[in-house]
Parts: structure tokens; sequence; C-alpha cells
């Protein structure tokens, strides 16, 4: 049923519980996985007011970073007896959430999984949603994997 999983990791806890949900998956089904970590230089400052900022300094540091994320998670594939792909993804200027819709379209993806951090009220409006992005535009099923420390607002 489900070929081909594309999971975002990005380091996080939640991202890690998207992962081994996707690992039990790709077990049970036989999939392909494909991990991918989106590299930006675009940062959000909050405070008085939001603003960009855009470095190549930030790019090459988030790239080094996506790299060692990726072979992480691979790693975690490998120890539960799966091969997974791996795809550094680079977003200038845009939310993350594009670049994995793109990949999964591109790939193409039979399922997306990733955790949320399950923000609500002014610190999803805030710092936004690239899950919510994902479900909202994606082809694909998406399957969401809350963390385990998502509170109500």
């Amino acid at each position: 049923m489900y070929e081909k999983i594309l999971v975002p990791v990005d380091g996080s806890d939640t991202a890690t519980l998207g992962l081994a949900e996707a690992i039990r998956v790709a077990k049970t089904h036989r999939s392909k996985l494909r991990l991918v970590h989106v590299a930006s230089d675009f940062i959000v400052l909050i405070g008085v007011e939001a603003a960009a900022v855009y470095s190549e300094q930030l790019m090459r540091s988030a790239q080094e970073r996506g790299r060692t994320i990726l072979a992480e998670a691979r790693e975690a594939a490998r120890r539960h007896g799966l091969e997974a792909e791996t795809e550094l993804l680079d977003s200038t200027g845009a939310p993350a959430g594009e670049a994995i819709v793109r990949e999964a379209r591109r790939w193409p993806a039979d399922l997306i999984v990733l955790g949320t951090h399950g923000r609500r009220g002014i610190r999803r409006l805030v710092l936004g949603s690239d899950a919510e992005y994902i479900v909202r535009t994606t082809p694909v099923p998406v399957l969401l994997v809350r963390g385990t420390t998502a509170t109500p607002d």
C-alpha cells in the first residue's frame, strides 16, 4: 500500500517520534524510506518586529547540520533493519513545508510521515506550522505524529 514513505527530519524530538513511526510503517509494508532535511537561510526573528535574515554563512551552517541530522536518521533506520535514502533540500526564503511538498511530488511519495509540535493559538500563528501547510497542499496522505510535549495554549 505504501511503497514509498517520505520522512522529514530536523533533529527535534517530535521529528524523531515521526521517524520511529515511519520505520514501523515501512517494516510492516516493506516500504522504501526517503529521509529529507530542509536547509534554509530564512529565519524569522520574533520581537517587536519580525525580520528575515539571509546569509550565506547561515545556509552553509544549516546544510552542515542537515547532513548530520540525515546521517543520524539513516543510522536509526539501519538499526531497525531498513536502508533509507537521504536528501538534503535547500530552501531560500520559504518555509520548509514547501520544499517537503515539492519533494513528495517529485519522488513521488505514497505517504509522508512527520512529527508535529501540535502548537495552537498564538504560538502557531507566530511560528507557523509546516505540518499544517503540508496537510493542506500535498497530494499524498500524511501521517502526523504528535509530540509528547505538545500542550494546548
